[in-house]
């Protein structure tokens, strides 16, 4: 399994919850090795196996090469996890500029094609592979559409959403199913990336359950979707947002 952007978050507990259920794990991280390598280190101190792979994945080269170096190191995928996401700052659309936007885009929308691209020229029959399953992750800002703050991470999400869609049709009868997991707020420190560390805090009195989520409900649904027992679920998403829609 490869999951990208699994030094922290939902990524690391869903790398850990993989590895305890027996999966090899591919930890893929862009700038902070040392949390990555942490990742690792309890996986493999748990008796699991698991390898940290750098790459950016709005770069077309790092996500090759990353790939290239899953092959050699743990063998075929037959699982990924498209996780790697960024917010950038609170804002209105009128304060948001193009670098901004383009930047946005590229993490959360070219990252997972180009990952699910690669992953899925290795997985499908067609091309010779054994199938397997793939799951993006979305968010519920996809339906709520973010204002004020993150209107351009909603619709790189609904993008997401999309892709989903159309991946999972096109790829169907090569074996290889994709789904996604919509989050709602979680406690992670994506937050705090775009300027508000205590938000979850701030708005769990507007979710039906009254209380934020954690990373590893998230996992959870993540590893359902990958396992044997979602083996007729393609196309599918499953919202873990406390019952904010």
């Amino acid at each position: 399994m490869l999951i990208t952007g699994a030094s922290r978050g939902i990524g690391a507990a869903t790398a850990k919850l993989a590895a305890a259920d027996g999966y090899s794990v591919a930890i893929n991280y862009c700038h902070n090795s040392q949390a990555a390598e942490r990742v690792v280190q309890e996986i493999v101190g748990a008796g699991g196996k698991a390898i940290a792979l750098p790459g950016d994945v709005s770069q077309e080269g790092d996500v090759i090469a990353m790939f290239e170096q899953l092959d050699q190191q743990l063998g075929a995928i037959t699982h990924l996890v498209n996780n790697a996401g960024i917010l950038a700052r609170q804002a209105r659309l009128e304060e948001m500029d193009s670098e901004r936007l383009n930047r946005v885009f590229s993490i959360n929308v070219t990252g997972s094609f180009l990952c699910a691209r690669e992953a899925a020229k290795r997985m499908s029959k067609r091309h010779g592979g054994e199938g397997g399953a793939i799951v993006n992750l979305s968010s519920i800002a996809a339906r709520l559409g973010a204002p004020d703050e993150y209107v351009d991470y909603a619709a790189s999400k609904g993008a997401i959403d999309a892709m989903t869609i159309g991946l999972a049709k096109e790829l169907a009868e090569e074996g290889i199913r994709v789904n996604a997991v919509r989050p709602g707020i979680i406690y992670t420190d994506i937050h705090a990336s775009g300027g508000e560390p205590g938000r979850v805090d701030r708005l769990k009195s507007s979710v039906p359950m009254k209380r934020g989520g954690e990373s590893e409900e998230v996992a959870q649904a993540i590893l359902w979707l990958l396992s044997d027992q979602a083996s007729y679920t393609t196309g599918s998403f499953i919202d873990v947002s406390g019952g904010r829609i």
